[in-house]
Formats: structure tokens, C-alpha cells, sequence
């Protein structure tokens, strides 16, 4: 059995605020035993202005937060799955990169994955998103090998790809991580669904930390998230709920399920490769 506590944030856009919270629940993290805490993406800073981001953002070299998120790993002997930080690019600081961070219980980067899908829609009624404005998209899918399992490393938007998360479970995964800052139109219409979805076809377990409410900005538009930081069992079942309020909540995993629901259902193994034939 492994402990992982996610916590569910409702981050503003000033970094130094937001660090404040997630240092005290990761403290609450460890006083609950867990092994591992999970952040959501962009926990840093919640901002829709990109001039704003150029004031407060840094580049992974310079982040204070990241720096401090490591010092609190080791610190209290936890590892962290921080969902994800925004940050300004190392090739092109008029840019910026969402970047979720392994770090293990003595506060090393173990891994490091950039998001790869780009949140760029269109909702209705005003409601749009273009990240791939200033967001620089990653290249590389991440597994990573740790004392409580095989993890694949994804941020929010890669929900909706799911050659993502069958390639990393053929490559290994026994749980996804799946933070999100989801809008609330979309939240309430696939968020647990989708989770669901990734759980059961892969036989993984999933945990998606999620942003949650209406989010304290100070200079562009508005932003109101889902919150409902969940986590999957690898047969589809809701093991942990977080609601619509930011907080903590500690689950036990039990990763035998993984290699039990595979024997029931072993689809990755019943794969079979096949070509599109289009008629007309």
C-alpha cells in the first residue's frame, strides 16, 4: 500500500501566495503519512494575462517555487508530483512552458514532463482559450520508475488523447497522473468520465489533482475552474471525491489491483495492429 495525498488548490495569480498554501498542505500531507503528494497544474500561478506572467513567471533555473517545493520534500521525506508549474522558457523567455515535476523524498527532480496538447477552444458565450499563444508544446511522453510504481506524467488537455496513456501503460504505467486546471462547462460534462475512461482501458489507477472555484486574479480575464480532484481505481471506481473546495485528501492505493483488473480484461495484451480500409 502506498499513501498519496491530493491536494486541490484554488491558486491566484501571485506566486508567492500560492507557494504559502502548498507548503502547508504539504505539511499536512506528511502528518497524514502520505508517501507522496500530488499538485494541480499550474500551481503556481493561475493567470489568463500573459503580460502578468512576464512579470512574475521565472525560467526552471530561477523559480523560487520549485526551489522551495524541493526544500519541503526533503524536509518532511515525501516525494512530489507537482502537477505543474508555469514557467518562462529556457529557448524563448517571451515564452512560457506547463511543466509538471517529479521530485523524490529527498528533493530531487526525478523527472520532468512538458504538456504536449495545447488548450486551444472555443466554448461559447466568450469563452475561449488559446494556450498555444504563448505555451510552448512538449514532444516527449514521460514514465517514470518510482518506489510506489511505474508513473505516466500528463497535465490536463492530454485527457482527451488516449494514444497518450495507452502508449504509457504499454510501456509500463501502473498509475497516470492526470492534474488539471478543467473549465467548468467541460468539468461537469467529462471530467469523471474521462478519468474513468483512462482507468479502464488501461488498467491503471489515475489521480487528477485539479484547480478548484473562482480564481483570485489581478489582471485579466476571470477564471473559474471544477475542482473534483479524483482518484480511479485500474476497474473504473471512484476511490476519492475531492469536491469543489480546495483542501487535502489521503487515499491508500494498492497497486495488486493494477495486475488484477489486467488479468480480467487484458486488452493491452489483446491488441492487435490493423489498417483503415475507406470505401465509398
Amino acid at each position: 500500500m502506498t499513501k498519496f495525498s491530493l491536494i486541490t488548490l484554488n491558486s491566484s495569480d501571485q506566486p508567492q501566495e500560492n507557494l504559502e498554501v502548498m507548503l502547508g498542505l504539504i505539511a499536512q500531507a506528511s502528518m497524514e503519512g502520505a508517501q507522496c503528494a500530488v499538485l494541480p497544474e499550474v500551481a503556481n500561478c493561475m493567470s489568463s494575462s500573459r503580460k502578468h506572467q512576464m512579470d512574475v513567471l521565472q525560467c526552471e533555473a530561477q523559480d523560487d517555487t520549485l526551489f522551495a517545493l524541493r526544500a519541503a520534500a526533503k524536509q518532511y521525506g515525501i516525494a512530489l508530483l507537482i502537477g505543474s508549474l508555469a514557467l518562462k522558457s529556457d529557448n524563448d523567455q517571451a515564452r512560457f512552458v506547463n511543466r509538471s515535476f517529479l521530485i523524490s523524498s529527498s528533493g530531487e527532480i526525478q523527472a520532468k514532463y512538458d504538456k504536449i496538447h495545447m488548450f486551444d477552444v472555443d466554448l461559447g458565450h466568450g469563452e475561449t482559450y488559446r494556450e498555444s499563444d504563448g505555451y510552448d508544446a512538449g514532444s516527449e511522453a514521460v514514465l517514470a520508475k518510482t518506489p510506489f510504481g511505474n508513473l505516466g506524467m500528463a497535465i490536463c488537455y492530454d485527457l482527451r488523447f488516449p494514444h497518450l496513456f495507452r502508449d504509457l501503460a504499454k510501456a509500463g504505467a501502473e498509475i497516470l497522473a492526470l492534474p488539471a486546471a478543467f473549465t467548468v462547462p467541460t468539468g461537469k460534462a467529462h471530467w469523471e468520465t474521462l478519468l474513468r475512461a483512462r482507468a479502464i482501458e488501461n488498467g491503471c489507477f489515475v489521480l487528477a489533482p485539479a484547480q478548484t472555484g473562482q480564481h483570485r486574479l489581478t489582471q485579466g480575464a476571470p477564471r473559474q475552474t471544477y475542482g473534483h480532484s479524483l482518484v480511479v481505481s485500474p476497474w473504473g471506481e471512484i476511490v476519492y471525491d475531492g469536491g469543489d473546495e480546495p483542501g487535502i485528501g489521503t487515499v491508500d492505493i494498492d497497486l495488486s489491483q493494477v495486475a488484477q483488473a489486467r488479468r480480467k480484461i487484458p486488452s493491452l495484451q489483446n491488441e492487435k495492429e490493423y489498417s483503415i480500409k475507406v470505401v465509398s
